[in-house]
């Protein structure tokens, strides 16, 4: 079984980890954090696939849109699943990001345009060191 990277990450201990331990970058719309992943915070069978996973494989990605950017669910799905696409592609193209877990949060009242956001994410991308 092939699994995309970087993969969705999944858990409250891992999202927990990334707000006390992480590394914050702040941006206009949004705000990314990186911290050094621990597999051990996984599940069994997540933590099984880390060990198989190739290296380029190993980044693991949360996004956070909560009700005060839309309250209309389907906004906020559509909006998440092409930010997982954006990290997916870009992550994808970088040489070596190492076992990072990522977290981007949006920012209240954000604009829903998708080309500024993609920008953003690409920069914050950029000044954490996880894209040359």
């Amino acid at each position: 079984m092939v699994l995309p990277a970087p993969m969705r990450l999944r858990g409250h201990r891992c999202f927990n980890r990334l707000h006390r331990r992480g590394r914050r970058l702040d941006g206009e719309h949004m705000v990314l954090r990186v911290v050094q992943a621990e597999p051990r915070l996984l599940n069994p069978v997540l933590q099984r696939w880390e060990r198989q996973a190739p290296e380029s494989c190993r980044c693991r990605c949360g996004v956070v849109i909560s009700n005060k950017v839309s309250k209309r669910s389907v906004v906020r799905n559509k909006l998440r699943r092409r930010l997982h696409e954006h990290l997916r592609r870009r992550l994808e193209q970088a040489a070596e990001q190492g076992d990072q877990w990522l977290l981007i949060s949006l920012r209240p009242g954000v604009q829903l345009l998708e080309a500024p956001l993609l920008e953003e994410c690409d920069r914050l991308l950029k000044n954490a060191g996880l894209l040359p």
